[in-house]
């Protein structure tokens, strides 16, 4: 069990990731949204995948190579601040889309490498000692815990979940 983070151990924009985070289970949430966000995304036509609900917005497959990208992020954020007080960048999402050409990307690939990706970081978030849980780094300019990388990784997938449901659906 991980328990949830406290105000303080991460930057004020991440509270309304940690706040979507309603489960003592927080393994098991990111196990369950692997399979399910795998699910949506592997089954979905390459015309459907390139669907965007207004000019300008992201693709099914932008999003994806989007939650790929900060999945990537928090959990190397975890990593090093697990095992040294590191200050790391801040990464600009809009920059990360335009160089990574999602949308030339098969919807299918894209679906393995989220899964692939969470997969390999479950493994690591199930290592972490309850000591490397609270230790501390800098991310984007404020102080991070090794948890509340963990919840920021779960609560950005379930943001983007709304998003899918409320604008894309």
């Amino acid at each position: 069990m991980i328990d949830k983070p406290q105000p303080g151990e991460y930057a004020p924009f991440a509270t309304g990731y940690i706040g979507l985070v309603n489960t003592t289970d927080l393994l098991g949430l990111l196990a369950q949204l692997k399979d399910s966000t795998y699910q949506f995304f592997s089954s979905m036509s390459e015309e459907r995948a390139m669907y965007a609900y207004r000019e300008g917005k992201w693709t099914f497959k932008e999003m994806l190579g989007h939650m790929i990208d900060a999945e990537r992020t928090f959990a190397y954020r975890a990593f090093a601040f697990s095992r040294d007080n590191v200050e790391l960048p801040g990464f600009d999402q809009d920059i990360y889309i335009a160089a990574a050409h999602f949308n030339s990307q098969l919807i299918k690939e894209l679906a393995e490498e989220y899964k692939a990706t969470r997969e390999s970081n479950l493994y690591l978030f199930r290592a972490f000692t309850a000591e490397q849980l609270m230790r501390k780094g800098i991310a984007s300019n404020h102080p991070t815990s090794v948890r509340a990388l963990v919840y920021m990784t779960a609560g950005h997938e379930l943001h983007h979940w709304n998003i899918i449901k409320e604008r894309y659906l």
